[in-house]
């Protein structure tokens, strides 16, 4: 960090980890130092983390009438989460709630800029996506339900080619606490005439391993599917990086 940036105001709660500066205003500093200007004097891959957070505010704040500038707000809520990755797995909420000077509408900023960036890496070219084996699924999906801190059970259709006509959450909140219902996945599937399905779900805690509630509730979806002509083709975990396909593991039942 610049050496304008020197101990003086704390900016977290008291259970949080302590950040203290004293506020030098970008636009005294040396152009070098300004983070706009660096960014498009060099390209933003020559910014700090706490420098780009603080781009996406735009603004810093006031705390115990003192001033801190965005990047200083970046800075803490870097050494409050350890991580660009673990501060984007935050709810908006938290974040808004665990740092002083951080209120909802910076929060939210930043859970859009996180969003973005997960939906431009699963854009598959050309809006089309076709599934020809778990992995597949997991690069289109994966990234976007990795760093969901709840569980969510996602439907895909397939048409005859394999390729995804339509996607949807069916439930919020993990299988064992909602029930998928074979009702709720085909009544849907029947209407849009899809060819078959596939299913996936994410696992918060980052173990891949299916539960015995995965299990049971993709058997019975495939069970369903057989009477009705749409085939569940896999039921995906979505854990962390990795994944699991319930298809290779031989545990769709039939």
């Amino acid at each position: 960090m610049p050496s304008s940036f020197r101990p003086g105001i704390e900016l977290h709660e008291p259970d949080e980890p302590e950040v203290q500066y004293d506020y030098v205003p970008i636009k005294e500093r040396p152009e070098a130092d300004r983070p706009r200007e660096r960014l498009l004097l060099h390209g933003p891959s020559a910014l700090s983390d706490a420098e780009l957070v603080g781009l996406v505010f735009g603004s810093g704040t006031r705390l115990s009438g003192r001033s801190v500038s965005a990047v200083e707000l970046g800075q803490a809520l870097l050494q409050a989460y350890g991580s660009l990755a673990r501060l984007a797995r935050r709810d908006a909420n938290q974040v808004a709630k665990s740092t002083k000077g951080v209120g909802p509408a910076k929060a939210a900023q930043l859970a859009a800029v996180f969003e973005i960036g997960r939906r431009v890496e699963a854009a598959p070219p050309e809006g089309r996506v076709q599934i020809r084996t778990p992995a597949d699924v997991a690069a289109a999906y994966g990234p976007r339900l990795r760093d969901l801190n709840r569980e969510v059970f996602v439907v895909l259709h397939l048409n005859m080619a394999n390729v995804v006509t339509a996607e949807y959450t069916l439930t919020t909140g993990g299988l064992a606490a909602s029930i998928v219902e074979p009702r709720q996945v085909f009544e849907r599937a029947i209407l849009e005439s899809a060819a078959s399905v596939v299913c996936l779900h994410n696992h918060p805690s980052g173990n891949p391993e299916p539960s015995k509630e995965d299990v049971a509730v993709t058997r019975q979806l495939c069970q369903a599917g057989t009477v009705l002509g749409i085939p569940v083709h896999d039921h995906i975990i979505i854990a962390g990086r990795g994944f699991t396909s319930l298809a290779e593991r031989g545990l769709m039942g039939g």
